[in-house]
């Protein structure tokens, strides 16, 4: 394994190159050693749902849980055991249901041989329980993080965020959900209970002997439902409310019914929008989540339709996930014409400008991460405009997913005000913590700082990027 040292030294004399393709940092063989790809027949699993983790204790506040981040075998490929890195044994990590004012506290404990930390995404947290880079559990040990749950309803998840380690920490599976309600959300009659399923899309190499390789995007043609490949669900004739997650490491990916049904998108990455938004694909770079609920009582019994990426390689299938329709079922559920009431707009009143490369180094304005110096200083509650760039050429076909860009804060979410010089659209609805830049694009977001001060970071959310050096830090300063 590279340490910090090493793998800075190779950042700056190879540029972005020196880290690609990225299994070279785990020691485990480049391209050229990898094993021959394990075949597949699409539809072979059923869909499994995360489990959901009971607390070990509660208190009139405050849930307690506790978690081991150990190795276990897993069946991603059927027949196919690979081994991965897990919260609590499972693929993915077991699903933490939280409630808006009432905390979580988590001990997490590492048993695995490399450091580890853990950062809860979108959670708005005190900076000392972020999980920032260089705040490791090493092995052997173990720390408590504190989630006050003082936001509104949404999706997040949890996953490592160790300096150089986090984009294969991730991949091979350090990740899992959490997901917080509120008295808003309950009142709708959206779909509920066995109906809201979380879909945790990602991508994997599996070879033929089960071993899941940390390699490049484009040499992981598995597509990964929940910890397994591209696996079917037998859905009742109703509405069902699919939470989407991108849990890719370095890969963006674009959603759409193959029968070009469309669908209703009711949240974002922070939670509910304010109306619900037709949509018939979704464009999704790692890090972000989408809401959306699909009526399927629009097909008859014993009829399917597949969900699948348009943003698949030539060489690769474009199936995701295979929705069986087998049975009929009462359905009390609606999407109402109203579903939340959002914050205003922040009204910035200082400006800052980001440019992100990928070559020849891996930098957001011209320099790499370094955790001992501040980027950005701001204080609590101050409003400010970014104006975010990526300055990557659009490619020649086929697209190249490095040249994508995911800039992800964290603490705060934001508005995205345009896009290219345009108002935003449908695709940068509602509250974001999360926003896709393509070759080329120009986004502005407005956010405002807090509630708590301390670091914090911002970074591109193609975890090769940040793992890279592709971040930056931020201070937050009491007013």
């Amino acid at each position: 394994m590279l340490n910090r040292r090493h793998l800075l030294k190779a950042a700056v004399v190879g540029g972005a190159a020196a880290l690609f393709p990225w299994e070279g940092l785990s020691g485990s063989g480049s391209a050229a050693a990898a094993g021959d790809l394990a075949e597949t027949v699409p539809f072979a699993h059923a869909l499994p749902v995360p489990k959901t983790l009971a607390p070990l204790s509660r208190s009139a506040t405050t849930d307690v849980y506790e978690m081991r981040m150990r190795e276990a075998d897993v069946e991603i490929v059927k027949g196919l055991t690979s081994r991965v890195r897990t919260f609590d044994g499972t693929f993915p990590g077991p699903t933490i249901k939280a409630c808006h004012g009432r905390a979580v506290e988590v001990r997490q404990y590492n048993d695995l041989t490399v450091n580890a930390a853990v950062h809860l995404h979108g959670g708005e947290v005190h900076s000392e329980h972020d999980g920032l880079p260089m705040d490791v559990i090493e092995p052997g040990g173990n720390r408590t993080y504190h989630y006050p749950n003082k936001q509104r309803a949404a999706s997040l998840w949890y996953h490592d965020h160790a300096h150089h380690l986090e984009a294969e920490n991730v991949y091979k599976g350090l990740h899992g959900l959490y997901l917080i309600s509120d008295a808003e959300e309950k009142k709708l009659p959206l779909p509920r209970g066995a109906f809201d399923v979380p879909l945790v899309i990602r991508d994997a190499r599996v070879e033929s002997d089960g071993t899941l390789r940390y390699t490049r995007p484009s040499d992981c043609p598995h597509m990964l439902v929940n910890g397994k490949e591209r696996p079917y669900f037998k859905v009742a004739a109703r509405k069902y409310r699919l939470r989407l997650y991108n849990a890719c490491a370095n890969r963006y990916i674009r959603l759409r019914l193959a029968d070009g049904t469309p669908f209703t998108q009711i949240a974002s990455d922070g939670g509910l929008l304010e109306r619900p938004v037709q949509r018939d694909e979704l464009l999704m770079l790692g890090g972000e989540r989408v809401e959306v609920v699909v009526d399927f009582s629009r097909y008859a019994v014993g009829q399917s339709v597949v969900l699948e990426n348009t943003g698949a390689l030539p060489t690769e299938r474009p199936e995701v996930l295979r929705f069986d329709i087998d049975r009929r079922s009462t359905d009390n559920s609606e999407v109402p014409a109203r579903l939340s009431t959002l914050p205003p707009v922040p009204r910035g009143t200082v400006e800052r400008d980001f440019e992100l490369r990928t070559f020849p180094a891996m930098t957001i304005n011209g320099v790499s991460y370094d955790p001992d110096r501040v980027d950005v200083a701001t204080t609590v509650g101050s409003s400010e405009i970014w104006t975010i760039r990526n300055v990557e050429a659009p490619p020649a076909a086929p697209p190249d997913f490095h040249l994508y860009h995911s800039f992800h804060t964290h603490l705060t979410y934001f508005r995205v005000l345009e896009r290219n010089g345009k108002p935003a659209g449908v695709q940068d609805s509602g509250l974001k913590d999360t926003v896709c830049l393509g070759p080329g694009e120009t986004v502005k977001i407005a956010m405002t700082w807090g509630p708590y001060t301390g670091q914090y970071l911002y970074h591109c959310h193609q975890l090769g990027h940040s793992s890279g050096g592709q971040m930056g830090r931020i201070d937050i300063n009491p007013a």
